[in-house]
């Protein structure tokens, strides 16, 4: 009696083991049925079944067989429901996979805070183009104090809608992530006619705006340190020189935490840089004149404004690894909405008071409007902002790249390691040659920005998020996404055509 009720045990606790097996979902339901009628044939003898001392101990039996039923009606489900937990097996299958890729290896050793994703994205909106805010003022009036704002919101919105098509939904309405990069979102929106396309699209894309991002740092790094040093008888290019050692130590960053780091001193140097502008526009209270504000703007200075204003809040590029590497997901998108609120107070303070102050006086970078003592100082920062802010979009060109040229496996975990530095001191090396023989560099960034940034920002997010979730978004939330859509063309447009006016004009001038 006591082999046959270990056999009534055992044998449900084995069928329940294989029915969840990947692929083996379907049967589920006829198994699961005769484990029932098992259970069933048994009560009999289980009533039956005594103790040591031979009394008959109905409850127990009868409770240890009630529990095996309770045990196994999870295997009760229907064909339909077995499929879609077979769907979502498969759907998990493969994100588990993305995350086990080699560019994503070194992301997950170390995740995050919230805070130092916070510094990373704070890092990305408060860059450089900060300095050109006032000067676009200048040319778009009170409608640039509009413009500030609303490129906070939209730029906020197709980070989180990015994020978004990260998710899909199970059968109970929980959000899993079934997708670890942009990539990954390209993949699957033109998975029916190009599997790959796509994500290469995408993939080329990202790796042009962030390796022209780390050779603009450079190309401001060698006009600061020239301009901070005149005496000095060195050109920008061999300063930009001096500024490519000081960024060596880049090739050895190996997680995103040490990044977050340098992104939190790159913001603590930011925010000290507005502080000293502000508080020196403060004292200059008695040229402040509300009269330089025009209604009135030309088109064309218009445009370049709305460049200005709206790439300075671009981090899109960086959010669905930054979100992957997060301790906690979920708090992604209160991150971006503090991230990018505070970032438009500072924007908004720093452009007015400065614009304020020097009126039509106000120059194209800042910093040239302050007096030359001052002026030094706020170079240095300024240097130091640029050489903090380096290694986020090196870090990510090269886990992109490293992840198409690494398929290979490695025998040798030092021939690894020496493979990866290598070909991370070949993209720094790259920068630098392209920072100091590209002419018009400057503008040639414009005209691959004014298409890369407007695409990466508004026009893939919105396109992507109304591919994946078109079935399950309101008409409103349509509504939004076609508008950021029309934005992105149209700033793409703008951006064109003033890049290719100023290219020519400044080759037609040699």
């Amino acid at each position: 009696m006591t082999d046959q009720k270990q056999k009534l045990t055992d044998q449900p606790r084995n069928l329940k083991v294989n029915s969840w097996d990947r692929g083996q979902l379907t049967g589920a339901s006829e198994e699961g049925m005769l484990a029932v009628v098992m259970i069933a044939e048994g009560l009999e003898e289980a009533a039956n079944v005594t103790d040591n001392a031979g009394a008959r101990c109905p409850n127990r039996n009868i409770e240890f067989l009630v529990l095996e039923m309770v045990r196994w009606k999870d295997s009760l489900h229907t064909d339909e429901e077995n499929v879609n937990f077979a769907r979502l097996d498969e759907l998990n299958k493969v994100h588990s996979e993305e995350e086990e890729s080699p560019h994503m290896q070194h992301v997950q050793t170390t995740l995050i805070t919230t805070w130092e994703a916070g510094w990373n994205v704070t890092n990305a909106i408060q860059g450089i183009f900060v300095l050109g805010l006032p000067y676009a003022l200048l040319h778009s009036g009170y409608s640039g104090l509009l413009l500030i704002i609303l490129a906070a919101v939209f730029c906020c919105y197709t980070g989180k809608i990015l994020i978004a098509c990260l998710y899909e939904e199970n059968e109970d309405g929980q959000l899993i992530r079934v997708r670890g990069t942009y990539e990954d979102i390209a993949n699957a929106c033109c998975r029916e006619l190009f599997p790959k396309l796509g994500g290469r699209i995408v993939n080329v894309t990202q790796v042009m705006e962030l390796i022209m991002t780390c050779i603009l740092y450079l190309v401001v790094s060698g006009n600061l340190l020239s301009h901070s040093f005149p005496a000095l008888p060195l050109t920008e290019r061999m300063w930009s020189a001096i500024a490519f050692v000081a960024l060596l130590p880049c090739v050895f960053i190996k997680t995103l935490k040490l990044v977050s780091q340098l992104s939190f001193l790159c913001s603590m140097v930011h925010f000290v840089l507005t502080f000293v502008v502000i508080t020196y526009c403060l004292t200059q209270t008695h040229r402040w004149s509300w009269a330089s504000f025009s209604l009135s703007v030309e088109f064309e200075d218009f445009l370049v404004s709305v460049g200005v204003i709206i790439f300075s809040y671009t981090s899109q590029i960086f959010l669905p690894t930054l979100e992957g590497s997060m301790k906690n997901p979920g708090e992604c998108r209160s991150m971006l909405n503090w991230t990018h609120f505070l970032a438009c107070v500072f924007k908004t303070s720093f452009a007015l008071t400065a614009f304020l102050t020097w009126g039509e006086e106000t120059k194209e970078v800042i910093t040239d409007n302050l007096p030359s003592a001052l002026q030094t100082l706020v170079n240095l920062c300024l240097l130091m902002k640029a050489l903090f802010s380096y290694p986020l979009p090196f870090f990510a060109v090269t886990e992109i790249l490293y992840a198409c040229v690494s398929q290979r496996n490695w025998k040798s975990s030092s021939k690894l390691i020496l493979f990866a530095v290598v070909f991370k001191s070949s993209i720094l090396l790259l920068t630098l040659l392209m920072a100091m023989f590209v002419p018009h560099f400057a503008l040639l960034m414009g005209l691959t920005g004014s298409i890369t940034g407007a695409a990466m920002t508004f026009l893939l997010p919105s396109l992507f998020h109304l591919k994946l979730k078109w079935k399950k978004l309101m008409f409103l939330e349509k509504c939004a996404d076609i508008s950021v859509f029309i934005l992105g063309v149209f700033c793409s447009l703008a951006g064109l055509v003033c890049s290719i006016k100023g290219l020519l004009k400044a080759f037609g001038q040699k």
